[in-house]
């Protein structure tokens, strides 16, 4: 019997949620979206625990790009961001049980020059990814070279990579048209994603939402067993 070729088709995010994580376990191709606008809201900022609660961390970009495409937005570099964010994630998490596991990395991420948003968000993923286990095809929607819109151009993306089922996140109801999927026989399946508890060693109360280093520094390499359900904490 064939596999399903499941294929999930996403934004880039700067150091993305568990939720984002999640929804790569579910496919067998990640369509990573550098060729539509840039999105606000995630593209250049994620959210850390801090003494108290949370905090943005914010990569700086050139305001005259926020129109533009995702891999075609600068960074504004004549801010010193990078050693902003180090600075906060090192006092954030030094004395977090995993740290050290991952510190080199993002040390020498926010060593590096970044000219270019996208490629700093995409390097990043990657790493989690290979951290997380989870084994994805990664294809850059721009080499698809798709020219059409809203859920057509879903469709067109799984045509394209040769998918046979499209996996949305849930806010996807709000927008999708579910019949043309039908139509085009590829079936299409929700997210089905809870943000689950873990020990946070710096808030008494858990906050849900935060980037993936918060997990990941906190639990480590049970990460992606709690990302799946496999495992749980009290």
């Amino acid at each position: 019997m064939k596999e399903e070729k499941k294929v999930v088709i996403h934004q880039p995010y700067y150091l993305a949620y568990p939720g984002f994580f999640h929804k790569l376990t579910l496919g067998s191709i990640y369509v990573i979206m550098d060729d539509v606008q840039y999105d606000k809201r995630f593209t250049n900022r994620n959210r850390i625990i801090a003494n108290d609660g949370w905090i943005w961390l914010t990569v700086p970009i050139n305001k005259m790009q926020k129109f533009s495409l995702n891999m075609k937005v600068e960074i504004n570099n004549e801010l010193d961001w990078k050693q902003l964010h180090w600075k906060k994630i090192y006092h954030s998490y030094k004395n977090s049980p995993f740290f050290n596991n991952y510190k080199d990395f993002f040390e020498n991420v926010y060593k590096k020059n970044w000219d270019m948003l996208f490629d700093l968000d995409f390097e990043i993923m990657k790493q989690i990814t290979d951290w997380l286990g989870i084994k994805v095809e990664i294809i850059r929607e721009s080499e698809l070279k798709v020219q059409t819109s809203s859920t057509q151009r879903l469709i067109d993306v799984c045509k394209k990579v040769g998918g046979d089922t499209y996996v949305s996140g849930i806010g996807g109801k709000n927008y999708i048209e579910e019949t043309l999927f039908e139509k085009n026989n590829i079936k299409l399946e929700y997210q089905d994603y809870h943000h689950p508890k873990y020990p946070q060693r710096m808030s008494k109360e858990f906050i849900p939402d935060l980037s993936i280093i918060d997990m990941l520094f906190n639990i480590g390499p049970d990460s992606i067993k709690l990302i799946r359900g496999e495992i749980t904490f009290d």
